[in-house]
């Protein structure tokens, strides 16, 4: 659970009080059956293979190894390629979405320095002290990211990962008993958005709900991994209702003046300022965290090229590369709700959608397909390629159309 909840009260405005929790509802229960199948088939293919773990990647070239199809057979590496692309461009959008939220948290939190309060129940509305760009904090931070990703020991970011998990926790807390308080009549809102901003819902809940990534690793952590499927569910059904209930609940407490992360809505006293703080200090942690994983991709394969003087500066280059791109992406994209969508709908609904439902017929077609199986993987894996497809374009569409949005405002109001 990281920023995509901040942003799911936004992604419910896009898609009605009512179609937005009973989306987010499905697509819960739609992303923990697709976890289910691919770790299904991984232990499958451990058992066959006699091998005590599988990665996501490892599990899809094996699947199109064991296909009928010979013209499948001969491209399994492409399918294990693929699916390493897809964690790169997912893992670096999580780190291009940090970026963003970092710099509108920290820029609203200076704005708003001189006219911070004690009293967060006053009805004022602040005008906030003009700055410098978003883009310019974003850059600030780009040497403080530098540092983070130099870290090379995962030993080390386990450090950085409780420190994040203690704050994002705290502030969750107390901005969720924030925005329950003083919920105005609901009758106002729509129960149901216009179609053209649903699919700009469906990529932001995409992305939060995108972690199956890191099954197959949890569960090869387990003493005992037959428990782990039990365990699997009641994580899926937590953040889910988690994420049903900020996602509703935000949008209840702020209506239509609901921002692209929840954060940017709280009251301008200094409770809620240190709330700020404390996630731009968790979001910093898990910044080197999400980076990990693209760099353990891309790195190893570049080191055993050259020779093992040379293999250190390679690999400092090669993150020193991947952090400056991950900066200028989120500099050419400062709209942290359009930033949301677009890795959601592009990556995220690839790897949680399409791929898993793909991955079982292939596995269990040598032994034939119940017509009830094959019929609910295809019109999984349809749903999740029409919202990457529909996603994609809003998302682009949207850049594309309001050039002036996202040249980020120096100025902005925050009712207290």
């Amino acid at each position: 659970m990281g920023t995509g909840i901040l942003g799911l009260p936004l992604a419910v405005k896009n898609a009605g009080i009512l179609m937005g929790p009973l989306s987010l509802l499905v697509m819960g229960f739609v992303a923990g059956h697709c976890m289910h199948v691919l770790v299904r088939c991984a232990q499958r293919f451990c058992r066959r293979l006699n091998k005590p773990f599988m990665d996501y990647g490892e599990t899809v070239m094996r699947a199109l190894e064991a296909s009928p199809s010979a013209w499948l057979q001969t491209r399994a590496r492409w399918g294990r390629h693929l699916v390493s692309f897809f964690l790169v461009v997912t893992q670096l959008g999580f780190c291009c979405v940090y970026i963003v939220f970092l710099a509108d948290n920290l820029k609203q939190v200076v704005e708003a320095a001189n006219g911070t309060t004690n009293n967060c129940h006053s009805n004022e509305t602040a005008v906030l002290t003009p700055t410098m760009d978003s883009r310019l904090y974003m850059l600030a931070f780009l040497p403080v990211l530098v540092l983070l990703v130099l870290v090379r020991n995962l030993r080390v970011l386990t450090g950085f990962s409780l420190l994040a998990n203690i704050s994002m926790l705290v502030s969750l807390l107390i901005t969720a008993q924030h925005i329950a308080q003083g919920i105005p009549d609901p009758s106002r809102l729509p129960l149901v958005a216009s179609w053209k901003t649903y699919p700009l819902f469906f990529g932001t809940a995409i992305f939060s709900f995108e972690s199956i990534g890191v099954v197959l690793p949890l569960e090869n952590k387990m003493k005992d991994a037959r428990h782990f499927p039990a365990i699997l569910t009641l994580g899926m059904s937590i953040i889910t209702a988690l994420y049903i209930g900020i996602g509703a609940l935000g949008y209840l407490r702020f209506g239509d003046d609901v921002r692209a992360s929840i954060t940017l809505n709280l009251p301008n006293c200094w409770l809620y300022q240190a709330v700020k703080l404390l996630y731009i200090v968790g979001i910093l942690c898990t910044y080197a965290l999400q980076f990990y994983v693209p760099a353990e991709i891309v790195i190893p394969p570049a080191t055993s090229r050259v020779s093992e003087r040379w293999a250190l500066p390679v690999d400092l280059s090669i993150r020193l590369a991947m952090v400056c791109l991950t900066c200028i992406l989120a500099v050419l994209i400062p709209r942290l709700d359009l930033v949301l969508s677009l890795v959601g709908s592009v990556s995220s609904s690839a790897l949680a959608l399409i791929i898993p439902p793909l991955l079982e017929v292939t596995t269990y077609s040598s032994e034939g397909l119940s017509p009830l199986m094959l019929t609910k993987d295809v019109l999984i894996s349809i749903l999740g390629f029409v919202g990457f497809v529909a996603g994609t374009y809003q998302a682009l569409d949207e850049l594309m159309g309001s050039g002036d949005s996202l040249l980020p405002s120096n100025s902005t109001m925050v009712t207290q």
